[in-house]
């Protein structure tokens, strides 16, 4: 993960959104690990030399003018919520892949529920039962946990239980590429924003983070499939797309589709 500007203005604020990161790349090196196969330890990222999918960066301060973003999409939701609480049956079209994706990056870490309980719930609800094994699940558990010890250090808030009242971090997703796209495999760019607060006092603080998914077709819905990504990365790397907020000039230049909030 690179980074050559930024709103944020600590070293403990971008040390925190980079343990966010880590939290959107742990799944990755799971899937891109494969499910049953040998594997290095993972790093305190997540990631191996195996796992060399572009990951979560963040680059990027927003200009303070606004240029209408060129191409708009309302994407489809998920028709129910499983038992971990995440969104799932997503439409068998490029959009509902998108989506999926979009939901699959979707992080809260707020109250009680900490990094272990999101990336948890990320994987067992989202990613392909060819990419997951018992190994996998107990490596993800050990390198959230030292993620979420980090990030609470970096932030200034106690290691263990609930997060201070008004402390969170969140990721949501504002942006998508499509980079392929087949009836049953899709692979996109998402750009997603992250924000952060300390407590209810504190200031928060965003950081625009860019990061490529592989989705596939499975037993009726789309999953986060590490053979999907793979195939992505390189047609994806080819031409990666900057990281720009919508209302800069520059994310039409780069072929940015926003996403609107679906009705």
């Amino acid at each position: 993960m690179g980074r050559t500007r930024g709103t944020w203005n600590t070293k403990g604020t971008w040390l925190a959104g980079a343990a966010l990161a880590a939290v959107l790349a742990l799944t990755g090196y799971a899937v891109l690990a494969g499910g049953d196969e040998d594997t290095d330890t993972p790093s305190k990222g997540g990631t191996t030399p195996s796992a060399s999918a572009p990951g979560p960066s963040a680059t990027y301060a927003p200009p303070d003018d606004w240029t209408e973003p060129e191409q708009w999409a309302a994407l489809p939701r998920g028709k129910r919520t499983d038992e971990r609480g995440s969104q799932v049956g997503f439409p068998h079209t490029t959009e509902g892949a998108v989506a999926a994706a979009v939901a699959f990056n979707t992080v809260r870490i707020e109250g009680g529920r900490d990094t272990v309980d999101e990336q948890l719930r990320i994987y067992y609800s989202y990613v392909s039962k060819a990419d997951r094994s018992g190994a996998h699940a107990e490596e993800i558990e050990l390198a959230a946990n030292q993620t979420d010890k980090s990030m609470r250090q970096e932030m200034g808030v106690p290691v263990g239980g609930p997060l201070p009242p008004g402390a969170y971090v969140r990721n949501s997703v504002i942006g998508y590429k499509i980079v392929n796209a087949s009836d049953d495999e899709v692979s996109v760019w998402l750009l997603s924003l992250t924000a952060q607060k300390a407590g209810e006092t504190a200031k928060e603080s965003v950081e625009y983070t860019r990061i490529l998914n592989g989705v596939a077709w499975e037993d009726g819905d789309w999953r986060l499939s590490g053979a999907a990504t793979q195939r992505a990365m390189g047609d994806a790397q080819k031409n990666e797309p900057k990281i720009v907020a919508p209302g800069d000039a520059a994310f039409n230049e780069a072929g940015w589709t926003a996403i609107r909030e679906a009705s």
